[in-house]
């Protein structure tokens, strides 16, 4: 039986309360304190002031990661996801850095790493009181949803058909034309090349790579309208989903970007949620084991190609590639998924006296909407890179493709390269905004509203905001939902207004 996404106030402002109650603040008292005291009594590198502000933004943002966890907001609530997602970004991920030893290479870090590590969690501690306050105002000002989005199923079906011959079509026009798979993963693989011979390929992937979604859509709304419990049991839709898994690859996935298929897996599980059976956290759990082993096992892949093949035949491989490839499980927690260090670093060569960075003023906005203009209409701005380098190294020190900082900086980070120190807690009024716009939808939409298609993608982006710069939202934002969206709003057998009991 699907799951139901009641359009009730009610329910909507006990989600709210849930995040305040007492009971969970407590638990991420204790959860917090009992992961600090572990912490200190393997090394004396805690006992520093740093930890006040780690901990204080890990008691507030754990609120909502322990209703997550007991389940007492909906697995794909957006609040639920920012609390267990920022929990470890805001508490977990400094401790480990401290713990590690993790850093940026080629730049001189601080003579005290501890200390910057402090003032961004200090900041941070200020953007989740400004979280809250938004989520607090927004609630008050909250309006239902008062539409039904309905969907022609046979429509649907044949242009999806359509779409999925054309985008078929397109993917290999892009593998002939880099000589095959092989050739492809070469030049996908090559950190160098990859600038230059994949520039301009932005709206091809836009269409090809929409394939796997596109099936997988037209399966939900299939396995919906048929009553047969064999497509609601776990066996089937475990086996759609490695096919699916398996279309990511083909379609996106070898070209680099881990992201086009975990987001994709996330999206599709999101669909299973909402339009066939409710997901448990079993099988979360599950299911985020195998995205950390794919995202370890696909990061010898990005730096090295298909030198990863080498694991199979030799299980013992993985520490040479780990040392060639700079990629271990550290690096992918700490680098892929947290942002402390960078961070705390800019902070720091941003507070310096000494710092000649010029903000960038919002440039990093305007270039990252930028990238929706073909590259032969206009020149595209360098956007962060440019901005990263020169805060990171120094002006002047920014060289197209021979030397670009090419790392994330999150919300705030990006803030901080736009409008300084002071940005930083003030980015996370987005965060609010972004959280509470999409949890509209959980509560407003009725069960097979069309939006709902749609819901687990955006869901994603509400939390992992965090971690990302604009440009690549708006980028995997518009890359992702474009064709499927169209698809879907050409489907549409009515926009129908509900009833005021229903609404």
């Amino acid at each position: 039986m699907a799951v139901t996404v009641h359009n009730s106030s009610s329910r909507h402002s006990a989600g709210i309360a849930s995040g305040r109650s007492v009971e969970s603040l407590v638990i991420s008292v204790y959860v917090c304190a009992l992961t600090l005291t572990i912490f200190m009594a393997l090394s004396d590198q805690f006992w520093h002031w740093f930890i006040v502000p780690v901990v204080m933004s890990g008691i507030l943002i754990g609120i909502d990661a322990v209703d997550w966890v007991r389940g007492r907001v909906d697995l794909f609530d957006p609040i639920g996801l920012s609390g267990a997602f920022g929990w470890f970004f805001f508490f977990l991920a400094p401790l480990l850095t401290v713990a590690t030893g993790y850093w940026l290479i080629y730049v001189e870090p601080p003579a005290e790493r501890r200390e910057w590590l402090g003032w961004m969690a200090l900041l941070n501690l200020l953007g989740l009181i400004v979280y809250r306050g938004v989520r607090l105002v927004y609630a008050q000002r909250e309006r239902r949803i008062t539409t039904f989005w309905d969907i022609d199923r046979k429509r649907f079906y044949f242009l999806g058909a359509v779409a999925l011959v054309v985008t078929a079509l397109i993917q290999s026009y892009v593998y002939l034309s880099m000589g095959g798979i092989q050739g492809f993963i070469e030049e996908a693989t090559d950190q160098r090349a990859i600038l230059l011979s994949l520039r301009g390929y932005g709206q091809i992937f836009m269409i090809s790579e929409s394939f796997p979604i596109i099936a997988f859509m037209m399966f939900v709304l299939y396995a919906r309208d048929h009553k047969s419990p064999i497509y609601r049991s776990w066996l089937i839709l475990g086996i759609v989903l490695l096919i699916y898994f398996a279309l990511k690859i083909y379609f996106g996935g070898l070209r680099g970007s881990r992201n086009n298929t975990i987001w994709g897996l996330f999206w599709a599980v999101g669909l299973i949620h909402f339009w066939i059976r409710p997901i448990t956290r079993k099988v979360v759990l599950i299911g985020l084991g195998f995205l950390i082993t794919f995202m370890y096992v696909y990061g010898f892949y990005k730096n090295a190609g298909l030198e990863v093949m080498r694991l199979l035949e030799d299980p013992t491989a993985r520490v040479e590639l780990e040392r060639e490839t700079r990629r271990d499980f550290t690096t992918l927690l700490l680098g892929d998924l947290g942002r402390s260090d960078v961070q705390a670093f800019l902070l720091y060569r941003l507070a310096r006296p000494d710092s000649d960075y010029e903000y960038a003023l919002g440039r990093t906005y305007v270039a990252a909407f930028a990238v929706l203009i073909p590259r032969s209409v206009i020149e595209r701005m360098p956007s962060k890179t440019l901005e990263g380098t020169e805060a990171l190294h120094g002006r002047g020190s920014y060289i197209p493709i021979d030397f670009e900082a090419t790392q994330l900086y999150g919300l705030a980070g990006e803030a901080m390269l736009n409008f300084g120190i002071v940005a930083a807690p003030v980015s996370f009024i987005a965060f609010g905004l972004a959280n509470c716009s999409v949890r509209r939808w959980l509560f407003g939409l009725k069960p097979g509203d069309a939006r709902l298609l749609f819901y687990p993608f955006l869901a994603l982006f509400c939390f992992y905001m965090l971690a990302c710069d604009l440009e690549n939202i708006v980028f995997d934002v518009i890359k992702n939902i474009t064709v499927p969206l169209g698809i879907t709003v050409l489907s549409l057998s009515s926009v129908s207004r509900l009833p005021a009991s229903e609404q």
